[in-house]
């Protein structure tokens, strides 16, 4: 039995194993290994990316602490984004590159006209979205923020907002340049960009605490330390879109600004945009209903004399809940959006499916663990990372639970996404819309639910996360066997027995490292050294129980991620020798 073959459970198939020609079935043993090492080199830049990402958070924890002057600021410096991708940049995320493959392949020119246009009526809206949004800030902080602010708390985040905003163009710019690297196939660069962001940005936080100190917790900062630090976020921003001109330039493409809009394909992209972006909607008109309950959290957090917490602990929390999502997910995925719209372009969409749910068991494999290590070390963690200048050990400690309760959601989070882009992959933007007023709409039920029914400050941004990780519950559990029926073969049956042995695995893992000596030597307070040691205990414990019963339960993924790194560290070795 071919390896091919191996993945294919008899009770998901519909139709006879006959029905694959060689070439379908030789393409679908090929993939996997060609995915590794792309997505290998993704994700090398993906945890480089993040590690820097998660030291200017811990230097901005520094300077702000996880009170409202630091909410102020997470607010300010969300918009930016929120704005760019409701607007444009769901779009661009999940259209353009299925478009710029068929056209690459499909046009006499490779698809530069398409290009061109598609980048030039992208600068122009980005600029418009721009202006007009740094025009409104006062508005769109409003519709964020909480109405419990004060007149200087509401001043400072729009402050923050409008010398953020400009980020927006910086975002646009960044996002279109990698997606004609990625269908270019150069994944590397624009994971390894976000770098001279994150070193920009740390410059600029560790630059005010040695300037100006850290900051107080009532929300007021002078106007020359406002300036220091959006400018140099911005400034961060910016770096991260231009250091990939170059790079796109010896990729073969030059752009020309083109006027010629019409005629080119551009109607269509746009049309398949019109659902995502009503995706994007719905998402962010749940991050409103989020945003003013993490801001009022930490007013009342403040008004009952209970230790911070609000917006800031929250983004906190789910920065390092994207972490392991960002390296594995994110790198996998990108490496196989590409391919994976090759084939439903050439008709071969048994094989894509196929492709589909081996992808979803590589990622479980990985993240499951992940996930684990991080919720038996969040005490740790935190204290490691967010416990130094304005921030204080009881926040470290609240940020902590957040963390834990959105490792709880990571695997149906993450596994839901890589569902997402199989839609993507065919044109099919109208159902992840569907799927998003779903989630979304759970979150925002539950996130009101629990929040009226916690106390003031962190139980209030726990009741938050725990809306998050059951939203995304539901939403994988349903839109599973939808994409499925879309395809007509997903390699289901595997992959759900994949994914019971694998999460019997981890439990077993946790529950033995949760019982070793070594761990739980760390108390809120009890110093870095201990908290370092629980950490590195907690994340080998769970890595080499998890590894030793996956084997013992012949979870095939397992041995293929171990199989092709070793084969990449023994290819490494002969170079360097």
């Amino acid at each position: 039995m071919s390896d091919f073959d191996s993945r294919r459970p008899p009770t998901d198939d519909p139709q006879p194993a006959d029905r694959y020609d060689e070439a379908e079935a030789d393409l679908a043993v090929r993939a996997p290994a060609g995915l590794l090492r792309n997505s290998a080199v993704m994700a090398t830049g993906s945890m480089v990316s993040r590690i820097t990402g998660v030291l200017r958070n811990v230097a901005l924890t520094a300077a702000l602490g996880l009170t409202i002057t630091g909410d102020a600021f997470a607010l300010g410096n969300s918009l930016p984004d929120i704005v760019y991708v409701l607007i444009i940049g769901g779009a661009l995320n999940a259209i353009f590159v299925p478009q710029l493959v068929r056209r690459m392949a499909d046009d006499g020119d490779g698809g530069k006209a398409y290009t061109d246009s598609l980048i030039s009526v992208t600068s122009v809206v980005l600029v418009l979205v721009t202006v007009g949004a740094v025009l409104l800030a006062p508005l769109i902080v409003g519709l964020y923020a909480t109405d419990e602010y004060s007149a200087e708390q509401f001043d400072l985040a729009v402050a923050f907002a409008r010398y953020c905003l400009p980020q927006i163009f910086f975002f646009g710019l960044y996002t279109i340049i990698s997606q004609v690297l990625n269908a270019r196939g150069r994944f590397g660069m624009p994971m390894f960009a976000p770098i001279f962001n994150n070193l920009v940005a740390i410059a600029t936080y560790v630059g005010f605490v040695v300037i100006f100190g850290t900051a107080l917790a009532d929300g007021n900062l002078s106007g020359a330390e406002t300036a220091w630090l959006g400018i140099g976020t911005t400034l961060g921003i910016a770096a991260q879109a231009l250091i990939l001109i170059p790079v796109m330039r010896r990729s073969g493409y030059r752009f020309s600004f083109s006027r010629s809009w019409r005629g080119v394909g551009l109607g269509k992209a746009g049309r398949l945009a019109g659902w995502t972006i009503g995706l994007v909607g719905v998402t962010q008109a749940a991050f409103v209903v989020i945003s003013r309950l993490a801001t009022q959290a930490n007013v009342n957090a403040a008004a009952a004399g209970t230790p911070a917490a609000g917006l800031f602990t929250y983004t906190n929390a789910y920065l390092v809940f994207m972490i392991p999502h960002g390296i594995v997910t994110v790198s996998i995925v990108t490496a196989q959006l590409p391919g994976l719209s090759r084939l439903v372009h050439e008709g071969k969409r048994r094989v894509a499916g196929t492709e589909i749910g081996h992808t979803m068991r590589l990622v479980a494999v990985v993240i499951t663990p992940i996930a684990a290590a991080i919720l038996l070390g969040a005490q740790p963690l935190a204290a490691l990372l967010f416990n130094y200048g304005a921030a204080s050990a009881a926040q470290a400690q609240n940020l902590a639970f957040v963390i834990q309760i959105f490792m709880l959601g990571l695997l149906p989070f993450t596994l839901y996404y890589v569902l997402q882009r199989g839609w993507y992959a065919d044109e099919d933007t109208r159902t992840p819309f569907l799927f998003a007023v779903v989630m979304n709409g759970v979150l925002v039920v539950l996130a009101l639910l629990l929040f009226s029914r916690a106390g003031p400050g962190a139980p209030q941004v726990e009741a938050l996360a725990k809306a998050y990780s059951l939203a995304a519950l539901v939403t994988f559990v349903t839109a599973w066997p939808t994409l499925r029926r879309s395809y007509g073969y997903l390699g289901s049956g595997l992959t759900a027995w994949t994914l019971a042995r694998v999460v019997a695995a981890v439990m077993v893992a946790m529950l033995v490292t949760s019982a070793l000596p070594s761990f739980n030597t760390f108390q809120s307070g009890s110093g870095k050294a201990a908290a370092l040691a629980d950490l590195i205990s907690a994340s080998v414990g769970v890595a080499v129980i998890y590894v030793l019963l996956t084997w013992l339960l012949r979870v095939t993924e397992v041995s293929e991620l171990l199989g092709w790194a070793s084969g990449a560290a023994r290819r490494l070795v002969r170079r360097g020798g």
